[in-house]
């Protein structure tokens, strides 16, 4: 059967085999089923099989999508503005990125979010979050720092991916309605479920095996029961393919233990263990000794 439409006009529906992200924007499009029913149910029995059959693959591979990221050095003629007056982007070396879970933690205002934008944008994402097929914009706030990162990559390439921001994540949501797409999604708007239950459709529903995915904060709707249920589902996903980068405050989706752990210091990036990070060694003693740390949180 030829695809009568698309990039991949007059060719054969077998290509799509190769690009289930183009195949499963295709199965996102409603028009796509009511003008084309019969090459619609074909393109969804071919995304079952070789979805089914690259998973497999991937149990027996685990080199990684994604590689390292570092800085392009010679375009930069000084550190003095942001984003490159930030500590983990102006000391930023080579670093290596884990082929399972690689996690960027430290302090509010440290970088972790205009770093994990930045890498997004390189990959074809949307700065506001979203597959690599979303281009709305609600409002231009993203920084410059693409245009200076270095990433090196495998020869491996992501099936699906997803940039989720947990700060703009109602815009994403909005941009699903609009485009009809609430299918790929778990059949219902994510407005229609709390925060938390939206979090947990679209990993759900949405991600698949092979793929990139990119969170940043995505504990920021999550119960702890509900983080511990994230951690499930990423270790399906890993076990089918997928590379995670997070970004994260959570002690409990920090836990992953196939992982490299990188917190943001006064000189960059250090890479550490879990108990040695502050989100670890700070829920741990409040948690041990809540009372005294109350005392001594409210004694002013």
């Amino acid at each position: 059967m030829k695809i009568p439409f698309g990039k991949y006009k007059n060719k054969n529906i077998e290509v799509l085999a190769d690009d289930l992200g183009y195949a499963k924007w295709m199965l996102e499009q409603d028009w796509v089923g009511q003008k084309y029913p019969e090459l619609f149910e074909e393109i969804k029995n071919l995304s079952k099989q070789s979805s089914s059959n690259l998973a497999e693959k991937s149990l027996k591979a685990k080199e990684n999508i994604l590689l390292s990221i570092a800085l392009k050095k010679e375009k930069i003629e000084k550190y003095d503005e942001y984003p490159l007056s930030l500590p983990v982007v102006k000391n930023l070396e080579r670093t290596l990125l884990h082929p399972h879970v690689t996690y960027i933690v430290g302090e509010n205002g440290s970088g972790k979010s205009t770093l994990l934008e930045a890498l997004a944008i390189t990959q074809g994402f949307n700065p506001e979050g979203g597959t690599v097929n979303f281009t709305f914009s609600t409002r231009p706030s993203h920084s410059s720092l693409h245009e200076y990162l270095r990433i090196a990559k495998t020869g491996k390439r992501a099936q699906n991916g997803f940039f989720l921001r947990a700060e703009s994540f109602f815009n994403v949501s909005t941009q699903i309605e609009e485009l009809g797409v609430e299918k790929s999604y778990g059949g219902k708007s994510l407005h229609e479920l709390s925060h938390g239950e939206s979090f947990l459709a679209l990993i759900q529903n949405r991600f698949g095996a092979n793929g990139l995915y990119i969170l940043d904060e995505p504990e920021a709707a999550l119960s702890p029961q509900r983080q511990m249920t994230i951690l499930t589902l990423i270790h399906e996903l890993i076990k089918q393919g997928s590379q995670f980068i997070i970004s994260t405050h959570s002690p409990i989706l920090l836990s992953y233990p196939s992982s490299i752990i990188y917190e943001i210091r006064e000189n960059g990036l250090v890479k550490t263990t879990y108990e040695e990070t502050q989100t670890f060694d700070i829920s741990k003693r409040f948690i041990n000794d809540y009372k005294k740390m109350l005392e001594l949180l409210l004694s002013g």
